[in-house]
């Protein structure tokens, strides 16, 4: 997994976090959505775009990008997407654009041609090295730093971050979702470690989390009615939550698909999960892994 699509799989739960970051003041910040979008009849793809609610007629549509790698074409190609963004779905909003950069050294120099929209105020740049060293305000300002902490700094700050939000997670979003979320940014950071081996560093393993709704609706014990169900079970379960949360409920001959999948399957087809942004590319996962499934 990419850097940037960390940023967008945040950013995709948590959509209120890129105002939050670019300092834009909306009434509802939680009523945002967080997609990619192809730009019809050209080959172009908007890879991060946060959908105002219809009724806002005041709030921004705001384009994303998460640039952590030098790249010289990179404003040229960003605006065209935009204006061609523009051209083809006429948005009713006006729009505003968020870059989101490690420091100052990812940054290229843009063309001149492009120097009235930089100095814009649509235009907002975000240097992350910036508020690196600065005690995070929110939750999801701590997850930011997270992502960008060096890796010998992440063990400490992630199980700093467990037992924030444990206590304190953010308004509209699920103890579980920041759990995942840290979960997966110390996969990232910490390539050498299992999934096992992060949960225990994170003290997931402990029973007082049987109380938490972390462990209910993620790591449940799978018992209904007194009963406790196989291994199996529980890890089509895990999946089933997990593409909910992600894409919304399956279809039932969809579900059907995922419940008659082996323990290995639905394990890899979890760790897929984490990892996908659209439903489609979970499809094409579950095809290319020699799954015959209908959309």
């Amino acid at each position: 997994m990419k850097t940037d699509s960390l940023f967008y799989r945040l950013f995709q739960q948590w959509p209120g976090l890129v105002l939050e970051l670019a300092g834009i003041q909306v009434a509802d910040p939680g009523d945002y959505q967080f997609r990619s979008e192809e730009i019809k009849q050209t080959a172009f793809r908007v890879d991060g775009l946060l959908i105002p609610p219809a009724r806002q007629m005041e709030a921004p549509l705001v384009f994303v990008e998460v640039q952590f790698q030098p790249d010289a074409e990179f404003y040229g190609r960003f605006f065209a997407e935009i204006f061609l963004y523009l051209y083809r779905a006429k948005p009713a909003h006006r729009w505003q654009a968020v870059v989101i950069y490690p420091d100052r050294t990812a940054e290229t120099d843009a063309s001149p041609h492009y120097s009235v929209l930089l100095h814009s105020s649509q235009i907002t740049r975000i240097y992350l090295e910036d508020g690196q060293n600065q005690p995070a305000d929110t939750l999801g300002l701590a997850l930011v730093q997270l992502i960008v902490s060096p890796a010998e700094q992440v063990p400490m700050q992630a199980q700093a971050l467990v037992q924030t939000a444990m206590r304190d997670t953010a308004p509209g979003l699920l103890l579980s979702q920041v759990m995942d979320l840290i979960e997966t940014i110390l996969v990232y950071k910490l390539p050498r470690l299992s999934r096992e081996e992060v949960r225990n560093m994170l003290g997931l393993q402990d029973t007082s989390l049987k109380e938490t709704r972390f462990y209910q609706e993620v790591f449940a014990e799978g018992r209904q009615e007194g009963r406790q169900e196989g291994e199996v079970g529980e890890s089509r379960r895990l999946v089933l939550r997990l593409w909910s949360r992600r894409f919304g409920p399956p279809q039932p001959d969809c579900e059907a698909t995922l419940n008659r999948l082996s323990l290995a399957q639905t394990e890899a087809l979890a760790e897929a999960l984490l990892d996908v942004r659209e439903v489609a590319e979970a499809f094409a996962w579950l095809r290319s892994q020699g799954i015959s499934i209908h959309e």
